[in-house]
Parts: C-alpha cells; sequence; structure tokens
C-alpha cells in the first residue's frame, strides 16, 4: 500500500518537475457560485414577506410551554436581583439598617409594602416549586407522556 502511494506521489513530482503544464487543471466554472445562490435565496424570501421559520407565531400555546418560559424569566430575573443587591450592598454606603430606615421614613402604604414583598417572593416561590415539581415530575418519575403532564397535578397544585 505505501509502495503504491510513494509511486503515485513520486510520478506527481517528476510530472512537475519535468513539465509544469500537464500539473495545472483547467477551472472550469460550475454554473453559479455561493454568492450568487444565496443572493438569489434571500431576495426571494424577502420578496416573499415571511418571517424566518420557525417563528414564534407558528406555536399553539400550551401551559407547559407557558410554565417553562416563566420558569427561565423567574430564574433570570432572580439571578438578575440577587447579583444587584449583592453589588449595592459592596458599592453603597452605609449598612443594612441604615437602607432599612430609609425605607421605612418614606412613609410609604401597606399596599405598596405588601406588593414589593409579593414582587419579591412570587419569583422565588414559583421557580423553587416549579423546580422541584420538574424535579420530580421528570427526573424521579421516569418522565411522563405529553397527555398525563398536560392532566397531572404534582407537587405544586399547579397542572404540569
Amino acid at each position: 500500500m505505501a509502495a503504491l502511494l510513494l509511486r503515485h506521489v513520486g510520478r506527481h513530482c517528476l510530472r512537475a518537475h519535468l513539465s509544469p503544464q500537464l500539473c495545472i487543471r483547467n477551472a472550469v466554472p460550475l454554473g453559479t457560485t455561493a454568492k450568487e445562490e444565496m443572493e438569489r435565496f434571500w431576495n426571494k424570501n424577502l420578496g416573499s414577506n415571511r418571517p424566518l421559520s420557525p417563528h414564534i407565531t407558528i406555536y399553539r400555546w400550551s401551559l407547559p410551554m407557558a410554565m417553562s418560559i416563566c420558569h427561565r424569566g423567574t430564574g433570570i430575573a432572580l439571578s438578575a436581583g440577587v447579583s444587584l443587591f449583592g453589588l449595592s450592598a459592596l458599592l453603597l454606603p452605609g449598612n443594612f439598617e441604615s437602607h432599612l430606615e430609609l425605607v421605612k421614613s418614606l412613609c410609604l402604604g401597606p399596599t405598596l409594602i405588601y406588593t414589593a414583598k409579593f414582587g419579591i417572593v412570587f419569583p422565588l416561590m414559583y421557580h423553587t416549586w416549579n423546580g422541584i415539581r420538574h424535579l420530580l415530575c421528570w427526573t424521579f418519575a421516569g418522565g411522563a407522556s405529553w397527555e398525563s403532564s398536560n392532566n397531572a397535578l404534582c407537587v405544586d397544585g399547579q397542572p404540569s
């Protein structure tokens, strides 16, 4: 096998050394270039006024889809909130008690205080219980069918 390879390479090098014109291959255009194909493709798609596929508007919303999006959104919000809280603790002057006294001195009504508390606790609880539901229903239960996941009640009492 190696002898055949060496013979082929040796003949190729000998041909290139003796007559370089024999080794030059004639370039023949194949028809269209990749750039022309891409331009034709994009012009055709822009002319049809279609959205890019797959587009979010082609899907029918379901409860698991909405819960998954909310789970990701609450996770991002919690990560951002914890990061901002940590940065503010490092960068702002004073300590926690002084900031708490500042909030008390604003004399905010109980409605606003309870709404703010709910806005802080709800994403945390939703993300926590949805994560536990996912862990129990999909990891330990070995998964579920789409029909049972749409109808089953798991840990948090929400349809999964």
